[in-house]
């Protein structure tokens, strides 16, 4: 069972939550509480596993609660606040203090059966994630030395639960001259232009969400949009990325099978993909289809996932060569192009 304390100063928002949370037989809510004040003395007695947490309340806001919880009662927190493109920055933030997910709240973006959706989902998996060792991926980055002598390299990236700070880790290891890059992280349409925007800040490369029919070029790194799949096609030696609509892949848009099946298909032997923490099974497919097109291909470990879901699926499938910590990622991808393409590949 599941004991969740959702901390929200809207009574209307608290009923809704806890309705919907206690309708799942693996859920159940022991508390609520009005603000931080209130939630720092129930998390101490009622000893939740998970807390939902709004970002604006009075007395105290949600960052600033979140982080001083981090530092020092660390316990897996979903955030459910009012999602906009201009509040895109709040939420990433409560992603680097160490939030599992952000979720919108009814009315904000979605209906209350789609919030509920995700919140049972971000909920079960913050309850599996280890906000203890965030520490971990704390250490000095050092940037990887490229030694390509070729532009026509791929390197694909895909992530959900914990993978924002992750994919930041990774990329920012990367030398300016990085081959082009296609990432698909599972994030709301409000969230991944300020997630672009704030790689780009700290990047050698560029980094931006991607647009229809952009061109995927060495120190370039793309996004793909939220609520958008994206491809990447081939048109002689160049690549671009097709930006487009379809049903969900794995409960998913954008879906990072989607975007690793057309890497094996357009780029093969000349690609290399990595699959990050994350729930469920989403790109541990078309990791193996990457693979078996020649690719390399690697999964991050279970010590450094926030959630070890989709890696360990791909580890299961045999889709992933390598399996290595979170700060070895952008090197390993590197070597393994440098290397070439795979020994036979799997069919």
């Amino acid at each position: 069972m599941i004991r969740v304390l959702v901390v929200d100063d809207s009574a209307v928002v608290r009923k809704v939550l806890t309705r919907e949370l206690d309708a799942f037989p693996d859920i159940q809510v022991v508390g609520t509480a009005v603000d931080p004040y209130v939630a720092r003395e129930r998390i101490a007695r009622l000893k939740p596993d998970v807390i939902t947490l709004d970002i604006e309340m009075p007395r105290l806001d949600g960052l600033s609660f979140l982080e001083a919880l981090m530092k020092h009662h660390p316990i897996p927190v979903v955030v459910v606040s009012s999602v906009t493109p201009e509040k895109g920055p709040q939420a990433l933030r409560a992603l680097a203090l160490g939030a599992v997910d952000v979720i919108s709240k009814p009315g904000s973006a979605f209906t209350v059966p789609e919030v509920a959706g995700r919140l049972v989902s971000a909920v079960r998996a913050a309850a599996r994630s280890k906000p203890r060792l965030r520490a971990a991926t704390d250490a000095p980055i050092r940037h990887v030395k490229s030694a390509l002598t070729t532009t026509h390299k791929i390197l694909a990236i895909g992530a959900s639960t914990g993978g924002t700070q992750a994919i930041e880790r990774v990329i920012r290891a990367f030398p300016p001259d990085a081959p082009g890059t296609v990432i698909c992280q599972h994030m709301p349409a409000a969230f991944t232009g300020p997630f672009a925007q704030r790689l780009n800040g700290t990047a050698a490369i560029e980094v931006r969400e991607a647009r229809d029919g952009d061109a995927v070029l060495p120190g370039l790194a793309l996004i793909a949009p939220g609520d958008r799949h994206m491809l990447l096609p081939r048109s002689g030696a160049r690549y671009s990325v097709r930006v487009k609509n379809g049903p969900p892949v794995h409960h998913q848009r954008p879906s990072v099978d989607v975007l690793f099946d057309s890497v094996a298909r357009a780029a093969g032997t000349n690609a290399a993909g990595a699959i990050l923490t994350g729930m469920g099974a989403d790109g541990a497919a078309g990791l193996l289809s990457m693979r078996r097109a020649g690719a390399r291909t690697l999964a991050q470990d279970e010590a450094t996932s926030v959630v070890f879901g989709m890696p360990k699926e791909a580890i299961r499938m045999e889709a992933a060569e390598r399996v290595v910590p979170l700060d070895r990622v952008a090197a390993t991808l590197f070597e393994m192009l440098e290397a070439g393409a795979a020994e036979p590949a799997l069919r």
